[in-house]
């Protein structure tokens, strides 16, 4: 049986990984990146608290000594459903099954200027970006004698107030206030103006309340400027334009602010939710309309689990149960057996704030503060890949968090060359 994954995140990944050593089942991972990589710490990469390698592993490197699993560089362009294959950009794949796992991106809401000019933070190369961008703006900050232009590179807004909107505030937010005057003693007494702005009521808006209530009260000691009940509506000339009508001087506007499921061209279109785009499947995450083709993750929407009719949230731990549930059930199909159905497993959910300030909600509870935090660590360090990549990351979130001074603000521009 040759089965095609596409998207090697949480729930191609662990699909994979649950298939590896089942010979009667050939996998085949298509990814455009090289490596897997940990989407909850790009924020921490982005403000240069820990190496992208800490949260990155090579596919080809995880999948040595696993005979049945391989993996091929590639974008989908279009699935040819009545072929069984499916086109890429360098190449053609065949399957008996295909898996679609290629998660959610930014949605910018129909909005040019922001999909054109904000930073978003999706990917490596998008935190990458953005830290290049803000240590970028304090060179050319300390060199400016122009009040708007320090003003304009000063100000950075962050719109979208959920988990990723909150951890990356508070992680500038600690940079301003340990490392800034540091680095840039000609910025003495002065510090970066950070707004987090939020069409909603609360921030972190999934979680409890007791959970929504410490953010604010965290982020606002830290003298991050939170505005909810507000969304950004346009952003251009170094001009962010609010909801309320009022507007930010600046040239940073972080985007957080929602996803849509990426596009699986070639599926029919009444397999397509109206809203976010997601994958309609069943039970087994089979796609609508479809006999042989699966989708999980974020990528799709399940409404028979009855603990949640209106879908799952786009969390990573549904992507990791669903994608370990379909490789079960591929397993059951190539021997003729009877699939089971999807049933998520609430297992609480959490986000950090800042140093030593996190929440935890759990199905039976909540708590916060140091010992939030420590559960925040421990639980973002064990789905990491690869043994080196722990260690590596303990050690040096060990060592940033003792000394309040992380040695890895360098500014990275790599040339645009021709690949031979």
């Amino acid at each position: 049986m040759k089965v095609v994954v596409i998207g090697g995140g949480f729930a191609g990944l662990n699909l994979s990984k649950k298939l590896a050593g089942n010979i009667q089942i050939e996998v085949t991972l298509v990814d455009k990146n090289n490596y897997h990589f940990f989407p909850p710490l790009l924020y921490q990469v982005a403000t240069a608290f820990i190496e992208p390698s800490n949260i990155s592993y090579p596919f080809r490197r995880m999948f040595q000594h696993r005979h049945n699993l391989r993996y091929y560089m590639g974008s989908l362009v279009k699935i040819n459903m009545e072929t069984n294959t499916i086109a890429t950009d360098s190449g053609t794949l065949d399957y008996d099954y295909l898996v679609l796992a290629m998660g959610a991106e930014s949605n910018y809401f129909g909005m040019e200027n922001v999909k054109n000019n904000a930073l978003p933070m999706k990917t490596i190369d998008d935190a990458i970006n953005l830290r290049n961008h803000i240590l970028l703006n304090l060179e050319k900050l300390v060199k400016s004698n122009d009040p708007l232009e320090r003003e304009i590179r000063r100000n950075i807004v962050i719109a979208g107030g959920g988990p990723t909107g909150v951890e990356v505030s508070g992680m500038i937010a600690e940079m301003g206030k340990y490392i800034l005057e540091k680095d840039y003693p000609e910025l003495k007494g002065r510090r970066d103006t950070i707004f987090l702005v939020d069409a909603g009521h609360a921030l972190l808006g999934p979680m409890s309340g007791k959970s929504q209530q410490e953010a604010l009260k965290v982020l606002t000691r830290l003298g991050v400027q939170v505005k909810l009940g507000t969304a950004v509506k346009d952003f251009t000339n170094d001009k962010v334009l609010l909801s309320t009508g009022e507007t930010i001087n600046s040239n940073t506007l972080i985007w957080a602010s929602g996803v849509i499921a990426r596009e699986a061209p070639g599926l029919p279109p009444e397999s397509i939710a109206q809203r976010g785009r997601r994958i309609i499947v069943d039970e087994y995450n089979k796609v609508a309309g479809t006999s042989n083709i699966f989708a999980i993750g974020d990528q799709c929407v399940q409404t028979t689990d009855k603990n949640y009719p209106n879908g799952h949230p786009q969390l990573a731990q549904v992507a990791i149960q669903q994608g370990k549930l379909v490789a079960e059930n591929l397993t059951r199909l190539s021997k003729g057996e009877v699939m089971r159905p999807f049933s998520y497993y609430n297992k609480g959910t959490m986000a950090i704030i800042s140093k030593f300030k996190a929440v935890v909600d759990l199905p039976k509870g909540f708590f916060k503060g140091f010992i939030a935090w420590l559960v925040w660590l421990f639980i973002h360090i064990i789905p990491i890949a690869g043994f080196r990549n722990k260690a590596k990351l303990a050690f040096n979130w060990f060592w940033s968090f003792i000394t309040n001074d992380p040695t890895l603000r360098l500014i990275i521009r790599p040339r645009k060359g021709k690949n031979r």
